[in-house]
């Protein structure tokens, strides 16, 4: 499955106002922005990965379109799909986005690949 463009391009112009540290890696079968060196977010076909405060996981999941990130089968904490038809405007892609970001302050930065 192809990333949506349209939404990549969405996420690239939220992020760049406010982040310079910003790398895009294909992952999940699809484009994920590394803030700082750290997970963000990501586009796939349809939908958002949003990767938050695991400690949010109820209230999260009550957003209409949100579902727990079960990559592997298995849910992963403090990570969510939202489905493209709950990001139809950009005040609702901005909540998940600043969401992501918040997070991303206080979170681990993702390991890095031996010898670099």
């Amino acid at each position: 499955m192809l990333p949506d463009k349209q939404l990549i391009d969405r996420v690239r112009k939220i992020i760049a106002i406010t982040h310079k540290n910003v790398e895009e890696k294909k992952m999940f079968g699809g484009v994920c922005f590394m803030v700082n060196d750290k997970m963000c977010v990501g586009v796939r076909r349809e939908r958002l990965m949003v990767r938050f405060d695991p400690s949010i996981l109820d209230e999260v999941m009550e957003i209409e379109g949100c579902r727990p990130m079960d990559f592997t089968k298995k849910v992963m904490k403090g990570y969510a799909w939202v489905d493209i038809e709950a990001l139809g405007t950009k005040k609702k892609l901005e909540y998940w986005i600043k969401l992501a970001l918040e997070y991303n302050k206080l979170a681990k930065p993702s390991k890095k690949e031996k010898g670099q």
